[in-house]
């Protein structure tokens, strides 16, 4: 199946989400209403509700709690991307000018925090203590991982496999956590639950790492977002990590002094040295790997046109240009 053909199956179940989103936004103060459905109807993918309408169907379940887990997935997601292009000083995502360019800071800060206690009080009403355990270690690491990227911003010296530790935990962890609470309201035995939750992390992982590739490659039209952002905002993502590693003196130089200046003055060469070590395709390579471990970790689940969809959910994640 491709994208359209996932979207088409799980249609009816993402209408609810749809519905149960605008219902559970709903504010007495108008600046909330405006500004938090700015942000979640303006176009995203929606894969990680997706994820979580894709296992819980693969694992049987019939009932009616995965709509509201797939719409507090969505705004813990959506309370990231306000809190995080504050931080950055984004000002492009999806195509259009971010909350903050067009609200402001503390009005984007604020909607985010309170997103994220809507979700809070959304879990409750879903009454399963392991569905809150979940979300709330979620929660945390999500923000540890954002903490992380700060302390690591304009620092060229960032090892590898410190840099996946933190996408593991800034965006691979919400991923992990939709698939599993699949299981988890299905009442799935422990394998299933934990090959659920491997194939998300590893989907996550690769989906971040595809995004570290476009940061270098896309245009910014199909992208939503202005090309060698990452660079402009002093975040040392993957394809400069390797670039670091592997490049000559000069263009080691070079890329030290870009990310720590920050900016795009010298993009041109930046991206030259890039493509010149092979680093983009090292990436891509690497997106690859985690894509297949996800598939792998599905060898646990009942085959079924879900369980089908989220194999095939594994392979968009790195063949996509946006």
């Amino acid at each position: 199946m491709d994208l359209d053909a996932i979207l088409a199956l799980t249609h009816d179940d993402r209408q609810a989400v749809d519905r149960e989103i605008a219902r559970r936004l709903q504010s007495d103060v108008a600046l909330i209403n405006r500004l938090a459905g700015y942000i979640i109807h303006n176009g995203g993918k929606r894969l990680r509700p997706l994820i979580v309408l894709l296992a819980s169907r693969a694992c049987g379940y019939q009932g009616t709690d995965h709509i509201a887990l797939a719409a507090i997935v969505e705004f813990i997601h959506t309370a990231t991307l306000l809190h995080d292009d504050v931080v950055d000083s984004s000002e492009l995502r999806r195509g259009q000018s971010t909350a903050n360019v067009v609200w402001g800071n503390e009005a984007s800060v604020l909607v985010g925090d309170f997103l994220y206690s809507r979700a809070f009080e959304m879990m409750v009403d879903v009454h399963n203590m392991r569905v809150m355990e979940i979300l709330s270690k979620a929660t945390n690491t999500i923000a540890e991982g954002e903490v992380m990227q700060l302390l690591n911003c304009r620092e060229p010296d960032i090892p590898e496999e410190h840099y996946l530790y933190v996408i593991r935990s800034k965006t691979a962890k919400l991923f992990e956590a939709a698939a599993q609470l699949g299981a988890i309201i299905s009442g799935a035995d422990a394998a299933v639950e934990q090959a659920l939750a491997a194939y998300g992390m590893h989907l996550g992982t690769a989906f971040q790492l595809i995004d570290d590739v476009l940061d270098y490659s896309a245009d910014s039209q199909a992208l939503g977002k202005n090309i060698g952002d990452d660079l402009a905002e002093g975040k040392p993502t993957l394809p400069l990590i390797h670039a670091l590693r592997t490049g000559s003196f000069q263009q080691r130089e070079l890329l030290r002094s870009a990310l720590r200046e920050g900016g795009l003055e010298h993009i041109d060469e930046v991206m030259a040295a890039i493509e010149s070590t092979g680093a983009i395709a090292y990436t891509a390579r690497l997106a690859e790997d985690e894509a297949g471990r996800a598939v792998k970790a599905l060898a646990e689940i009942p085959d079924s046109l879900h369980a089908r969809a989220l194999l095939d959910l594994a392979h968009f994640s790195v063949h996509r240009n946006h």
